[in-house]
C-alpha cells in the first residue's frame, strides 16, 4: 500500500462521526488527506485537526448536501474525492410489520444523502476533469427483516452504475462498496433509541444468523477491512475502475 495516496488531495467524507466513516477518516488522515468531514452528530467535531474541517448538516435534505461540497470549496477550492457513507438500518421487522412512515424513512436516512452529495459535488469534479466517488452500500440488498433497507441500498447500486456511464468519460470514477456484517463499537448516538422488544430481538438475531451464514467465512469484518476497500476504490490506484459494486462481505455477494 502506498502510505501518502491521498497527498494534496481533498477528500469529502459523510456519515464520519462513528463507525466505518470514522475510521475511513482516520485512515485518510494518516494518508495525508486535506479532509471536510460532515455529520448530523457533533461527535464528528472530535476529528478536527489541522487539514481537517468538520461540520453538522442533514444530508438527507439537498441544502445540507450543498452546504457541505460549498464548505469545501470555499476553503480548499476542488474536491477530489467524495465518500458517501451516511445511511444505516433503523428498524429491523419482516416487511409486513412496517408502518409506512417507518419506510419512508429507511428510504430517506440511507438512499438520499448519497443522491444529494452526489448531485452536489459533481459539477465541480467535472468543471476540473476529474474525482472520484465511492458510495457505501450494503450486502442487505439480499438480507432478511430490512426490506425497505435493503431496496434504498440496491437504488445506491443503481445510482452508482448510471452515474459511471455518465461520467466516465469526464474524468470522474464511481465505484461503490457494499459492507457486510461488520464489528464495531456500540453506537453513542443510535440510530434508533427506542427499547426494542422480546420480538424485535428476535428479528435482530435472525439477521445476525442470516448474515453469519451467508459468509463464506463465517464471521463479521473489522472496521479496518471496510476502509481498506473503500480507500483503495477512491485512490488512484483504482484509477481503471468505475461502475463496480464490491462486497465486503467474507464472500457474501450480497
Amino acid at each position: 500500500m502506498t502510505k501518502l495516496r491521498f497527498d494534496n488531495k481533498v477528500v469529502l467524507v459523510t456519515g464520519a462521526a462513528q463507525g466505518i466513516g470514522r475510521r475511513v477518516a482516520e485512515r485518510l488522515i494518516d494518508e495525508g488527506a486535506t479532509l471536510v468531514l460532515v455529520d448530523r452528530s457533533e461527535l464528528v467535531h472530535e476529528l478536527k485537526q489541522d487539514k481537517v474541517i468538520t461540520l453538522t448538516a442533514d444530508l438527507e435534505q439537498y441544502q445540507g448536501a450543498e452546504a457541505a461540497a460549498n464548505t469545501a470549496l470555499e476553503h480548499f477550492g476542488r474536491i477530489d474525492v467524495l465518500i458517501n457513507n451516511v445511511g444505516g438500518t433503523i428498524w429491523t421487522r419482516p416487511f409486513e410489520h412496517y408502518e409506512p412512515a417507518q419506510i419512508e424513512k429507511e428510504v430517506q436516512r440511507s438512499l438520499f444523502p448519497t443522491l444529494w452529495c452526489c448531485r452536489a459535488v459533481l459539477p465541480s469534479m467535472l468543471a476540473q476533469g476529474q474525482g472520484a466517488i465511492v458510495n457505501i452500500s450494503s450486502i442487505a440488498t439480499r438480507s432478511v427483516n430490512r426490506v425497505p433497507y435493503g431496496a434504498a441500498k440496491g437504488g445506491v447500486n443503481a445510482l452508482t452504475a448510471c452515474l459511471a456511464f455518465e461520467t466516465a468519460e469526464r474524468g470522474v470514477r464511481v465505484n461503490a462498496v457494499a459492507p457486510g456484517g461488520t464489528d464495531a463499537p456500540q453506537r453513542k448516538i443510535p440510530r434508533n433509541t427506542e427499547t426494542p422488544s422480546d420480538e424485535e430481538q428476535r428479528w435482530y438475531q435472525e439477521i445476525v444468523d442470516q448474515t453469519l451464514d451467508s459468509s463464506l467465512m463465517k464471521r463479521y469484518g473489522t472496521l479496518d477491512e471496510q476502509a481498506a476497500a473503500i480507500l483503495f476504490l477512491a485512490s488512484d490506484e483504482a484509477s481503471y475502475i468505475t461502475g463496480t459494486v464490491l462486497p465486503v462481505g467474507g464472500g457474501d455477494q450480497g
